[in-house]
């Protein structure tokens, strides 16, 4: 059974005061959350869409974007617990399908890629996660538990608890801990994976190896920018 409006709305409540340590109080929350006003908002225009208001739902999305800077459009379809941290920048197509307790930070945009009038925006599961700037294209499906890194560009389908970086974004973890409290989602952005570093770390241990392996063959090469370094040959007459 589809809960209902107010249950939606204190599922949404719920989740702010859950995930964000800065909401100190209700009474805070309630006035001081732009994320909040546009999912109530939303809510509202949500209702008037699906009863065939389809004008007034309009209004009201458009009003709520004036007031907040957060594009939703009406037709979307937003579980419980839905959390816009910050908010500003933030854009949900007509036919884009988010999951329960799932949080997006600033600058997300939950974008199509044709205009064919069917199925052109993304689908992000249960208890996903997408951080600031990042950017899902076309009607491709985020797997529930996933993380999204900040500023990545998703073109194609994520499987569950898998974390995704980059442009385009790639696999770079495929476990996350999941959170005892089922409101929040794992935060550590500490701890993403951090791939460049890898492959430089990688790419040094190999030049040092192959140093190495030259100095066993011929003994120490001096340092660049050392007079007794070997000068390389000038083939040109």
């Amino acid at each position: 059974m589809k809960p209902g409006l107010r249950s939606l709305l204190a599922r949404d409540f719920a989740a702010i005061r859950s995930r964000d340590p800065a909401a100190r109080g209700a009474l805070e929350t309630a006035l001081c959350y732009p994320g909040l006003h546009a999912t109530v908002a939303y809510r509202l225009a949500n209702v008037l869409w699906r009863r065939g208001f389809r004008f007034g739902a309009r209004i009201v999305s458009y009003l709520a974007r004036a007031v907040t800077g957060i594009d939703i459009h009406p037709g979307a379809t937003i579980g419980p617990g839905f959390f816009i941290d910050h908010g500003a920048g933030v854009v949900i197509g007509e036919t884009a399908e988010v999951g329960a307790d799932v949080t997006l930070y600033h600058g997300v945009t939950l974008g199509g890629v044709s205009w064919s009038p069917g199925k052109r925006h993304p689908t992000l599961g249960d208890g996903s996660m997408v951080g600031a700037g990042a950017k899902i294209l076309g009607p491709v499906t985020i797997g529930a538990g996933v993380r999204v890194g900040a500023n990545s560009v998703v073109v194609s389908d994520v499987p569950d608890d898998a974390t995704v970086i980059g442009i385009p974004a790639r696999i770079v973890r495929t476990e996350i801990k999941p959170s005892a409290d089922p409101l929040r989602v794992n935060l550590d952005h500490h701890l993403m994976p951090d791939p460049v570093g890898r492959a430089l770390a990688r790419l040094a241990d190999r030049v040092a190896f192959l140093e190495a392996r030259l100095n066993a063959r011929q003994g120490p090469v001096p340092p660049v920018g050392d007079p007794e370094r070997p000068r390389p040959i000038n083939c040109h007459h």
